[in-house]
């Protein structure tokens, strides 16, 4: 029982339109690569609350460099948007990392979006 009401909530952002608002699930998985060669995979595993235009979530995020020990830290982030004019969307976001032995991490993303 408690398995399915954990699917169910890590599917639901999968199928909900665009005015969903409230709790969500998220689980990322990034590779990179230099060239042809694989250097390492980071998996985001977050709970996060979003309203109509901007969203908060935190949660572990584990590192698994190629050849090297995997690591858990924890991630969070905080975003949103606002319509600029009926075409162009504003969007920002920023995060924070913690780093075990070294100096937490820190970003931010600003951007803009036409729609056809």
């Amino acid at each position: 029982m408690f398995k399915n009401v954990i699917a169910a909530a890590a599917a639901a952002p999968l199928f909900a339109g665009a005015a969903f608002a409230g709790p969500y699930v998220n689980v990322e998985t990034n590779s990179s690569f230099t060239g042809g060669d694989y250097t390492a995979t980071t998996a985001e595993f977050a709970l996060g609350y979003e309203g109509s235009n901007w969203y908060v979530q935190g949660g572990p995020i584990v590192n698994s460099p190629d050849g090297g020990d995997s690591d858990t830290e924890f991630l969070a982030k905080a975003g949103g948007s606002v319509d600029l004019s009926e075409s162009v969307v504003g969007y920002g976001e920023l995060t924070f990392q913690t780093a075990d032995g070294a100096d937490n991490g820190y970003g931010a993303k600003i951007g803009a979006k036409y729609v056809f």
